[in-house]
């Protein structure tokens, strides 16, 4: 499980004694809720011993082992101990120092330690679905059923952006199963219960609400996180989060908790994302996830209504991977993507998501934001590569030097690119542009962060090569009442688009 610390960090530990990887594994939520029709709720239960009845049987314990050594380990058989001090005889501090040192001998026997989780069983033939922190650096895995049964598990797969880890056994008789539900569905306020082990206590059942979605907690780049305030503790880690007709809607993984125990703010991966990252740990035995091609940020107001786009909405295309899906549709960078195979993109975040989720191969709709209006295109979705892709060589520019020229109402001194500057600043041999070499302070430009050795590459979504480009653009924006200017800057190799105000005093 993930500690949401009081200060804001995160942190992964399971409950056992595995040191730091033994404080906080979370728990098995659920969500509980029925709609008779939509925007009409059910009433919630007199009682929820029928579903818990129902559903007990498919959560099991998670239990691993590590083999841990003594000191020794971690430095090599060159290692030495600091003698032993001397005590007086019969000091009550002899005996304690003695079992450290004997304890921390680079050749004392091997320990074991070992740590709790829960899991959920989806398949009757064995196959469990519990969280990877759960399991992760073990040396066994025991998976324990509901009528105290323990069979020992393999990993048949594990997904570490998500969390989510597939293991297999081999049962006896076939196991009862339960299945995803659409967590798409769920809404704020459903009721949710939550099966697990908390504390290692074994089968253990909790109920709340869904209290929000869309939760962001910095645990990975697909955070969508639901949140409930069923109880949830450590040990409960890889549990299901069920609605109200028995099926997982989310995988208990964290909770937000100054003390380590439960204040009521639990997190589980929704059974949108789960479900086809199982699938592919099942088929596969890792994640084929689907993949674009391009670098991009968040639209801000600013950068929004220099572009016409209205209000701040889509993912801003920074860059494009040479021969990437999304560079052989036609997408450029200054693109803004606004819906991905039918699905909007409300934010920058959304987006990497959306994609990801969608199969290999597959040709989808994208359409942007280009010059005030939308275009389509048709892209073929790859498959994503953790390898940087190699950037594309530009040309360099023709025609002898410019003379230095100022952007004031950026706020902003320009010079065209050249050997020295190159030099002085370290920018890479194939950027082409416009070189900032100096900011004024308390400018438009030194508010947004832009610095000397910058390098602007385009302005108002075209290409500029000279300090007069740039100036000529200012100038039209400012004859236009224009309130922004959007820029795009190279910064040793990191593109980004900057909207700057336009100071007019």
């Amino acid at each position: 499980m993930m500690t949401v610390a009081a200060a804001g960090g995160v942190s992964t530990a399971r409950n056992g004694g595995l040191g730091r990887l033994g404080s906080a594994c979370v728990a098995a939520l659920v969500a509980v809720v029925a709609w008779t029709s939509p925007g009409i709720a059910r009433s919630a239960p007199e009682s929820f011993a029928d579903l818990a009845a129902k559903l007990l049987p498919s959560v099991v314990n998670v239990s691993t082992a590590q083999q841990a050594r003594g000191g020794g380990q971690a430095s090599g058989p060159q290692r030495r101990l600091p003698e032993m001090p001397q005590f007086p005889p019969g000091s009550p501090f002899e005996d304690f120092f003695r079992e450290f040192f004997e304890r921390n001998r680079p050749d004392s026997a091997p320990r074991r330690a070992t740590s709790l989780g829960s899991g959920f069983i989806i398949d009757s033939s064995g196959l469990v679905v519990t969280n990877n922190h759960v399991i992760s650096d073990a040396d066994e895995i025991t998976v324990i059923l509901q009528d105290d049964t323990s069979l020992k598990a393999e990993v048949v797969g594990r997904d570490t952006k998500t969390d989510l880890a597939l293991l297999r056994v081999k049962p006896a008789k076939p196991l009862p199963a339960v299945k995803f539900g659409d967590s798409d569905a769920a809404r704020v306020g459903d009721w949710v219960v939550a099966i697990g082990n908390p504390f290692g206590l074994g089968g253990s059942v909790t109920a709340g609400i869904l209290s929000a979605r869309q939760r962001d907690i910095n645990a990975g780049p697909y955070d969508d996180f639901i949140q409930t305030d069923a109880s949830i503790n450590r040990g409960n880690s890889g549990g299901p989060l069920f609605n109200m007709q028995g099926e997982v809607i989310g995988v208990n993984t964290a909770i937000f908790s100054p003390s380590g125990g439960s204040i009521g703010i639990g997190f589980a991966i929704p059974s949108a994302l789960a479900r086809p990252v199982v699938q592919q740990l099942k088929e596969f035995g890792r994640t084929r996830r689907g993949w674009l091609g391009v670098r991009i940020q968040g639209v801000t107001d600013e950068i929004a209504e220099t572009l016409g786009l209205g209000k701040a909405r889509g993912a801003l295309v920074a860059s494009t991977n040479d021969k990437g899906p999304a560079a052989e549709a036609g997408i450029l960078p200054g693109d803004v993507v606004l819906t991905f195979d039918g699905r909007d993109i409300t934010d920058m975040r959304r987006l990497p998501r959306v994609v990801a989720e969608t199969p290999i191969n597959k040709r989808s709709k994208v359409v942007v934001w280009r010059k005030g209006k939308e275009v389509a295109f048709d892209v073929k979705v790859g498959e994503l590569d953790e390898r940087e892709e190699a950037d594309q060589l530009a040309a360099l520019p023709k025609g002898g030097e410019q003379k230095p020229a100022t952007a004031e109402a950026l706020g902003l001194s320009l010079s065209t690119m050249s050997a020295d500057l190159k030099q002085k600043f370290s920018i890479g041999d194939e950027i082409t542009g416009v070189v900032v070499t100096a900011v004024t302070a308390n400018s438009p430009a030194a508010e947004k962060g832009v610095r000397a050795g910058d390098v602007i590459l385009e302005v108002g979504q075209e290409e500029v090569k000279s300090p007069g480009e740039v100036a000529s653009k200012v100038e039209e924006a400012r004859k236009a009442n224009r309130k922004s200017l959007l820029l795009l800057i190279d910064r040793q190799g990191d593109l980004r688009f900057v909207a700057l105000r336009i100071d007019r005093s």
